[in-house]
């Protein structure tokens, strides 16, 4: 072997930058570790301390945290590409000049970001709001910079794109305090329908859940094939729309089979014809 390709020959020679690099590469671990943790603990911080001020909810409070640890990250980014050597100006001029491209290759993950922040400024639903947008309903989990996370009524996790989420029609069913229960109900032809109605707007009545004002309405709007249809329809509070609708359906049933008013099942009519005689 050649004297200058023997082992301590190489180290003589090479350890200087091979220590150096071993540095610098521990230095940027470093600054990865700690400015990560550093991230999620302002993130967290940002977040409990905008909880805390009247005005903010939970919806702008996330938000906030997420543009804080994004942008964070980012700067530990930069700091850990200055650990080799690459400056913070040389590092903008390259990402000037890349900009175009990174905003093809990326322009769903923008489109994210830009449509979050339409989410935040006109704010079409906050956590904890029941859903429906992009062909799918839950309630909001979270919102952060690219995403709503959503959870379905069997806790299926959903997470939807922010551009999607608002690009199309949102049906927020916590938007408003109060919602509108409909239920409808079949008699017999041969059941009295004022008494049917009678017994409808007493259930109602007697459910402290259901407003007075507005005033249920209890009408005939229908008369089926098999059936005179009476359509109840009971303004309550967004949170008990369920429990309500779910109560009048049974309780009505209930008080129709005491007042002996029957629910009639769907009739077929078949018809015969003889054969003409010659």
């Amino acid at each position: 072997m050649p004297e200058d390709l023997t082992p301590s020959a190489l180290w003589a020679e090479y350890s200087p930058f091979i220590l150096a690099f071993g540095l610098k590469v521990l230095g940027a671990l470093l600054v990865l570790i700690i400015g990560l943790r550093i991230a999620g603990w302002l993130s967290g911080a940002v977040r409990k301390e905008a909880l805390k001020r009247e005005g903010i909810d939970d919806t702008l409070g996330n938000f906030f945290s997420s543009l804080v640890r994004w942008g964070l990250m980012a700067a530990v980014f930069i700091a850990v590409l200055q650990v080799f050597g690459v400056q913070a100006t040389s590092f903008v001029a390259v990402l000037g000049a890349l900009t175009l491209a990174i905003g093809l290759s990326m322009q769903g993950a923008l489109g994210n970001i830009a449509s979050g922040v339409m989410i935040m400024l006109f704010r079409p639903y906050k956590l904890g709001d029941y859903i429906e947008a992009a062909g799918v309903a839950g309630t909001v989990k979270d919102i952060n910079l690219f995403q709503t996370v959503l959870a379905t009524v069997d806790n299926v996790k959903i997470i939807m794109p922010n551009s999607q989420a608002i690009d199309g029609v949102i049906e927020n069913y916590s938007g408003y305090d109060t919602r509108r229960a409909d239920v409808t109900f079949g008699i017999d032809y041969d059941d009295d329908m004022d008494k049917a109605i009678d017994i409808i707007k007493g259930v109602i009545e007697a459910d402290d859940r259901i407003l007075r004002d507005p005033e249920p309405f209890v009408k005939v709007v229908n008369l089926g094939d098999s059936s005179v249809d009476i359509a109840s329809r009971s303004w309550v509070k967004a949170a008990d729309f369920w429990d309500v609708k779910f109560h009048l359906t049974k309780a009505v049933k209930e008080a129709f089979d005491r007042e002996g008013i029957s629910i009639p099942y769907p009739h077929q009519v078949e018809i015969h014809k003889e054969a003409a005689n010659d």
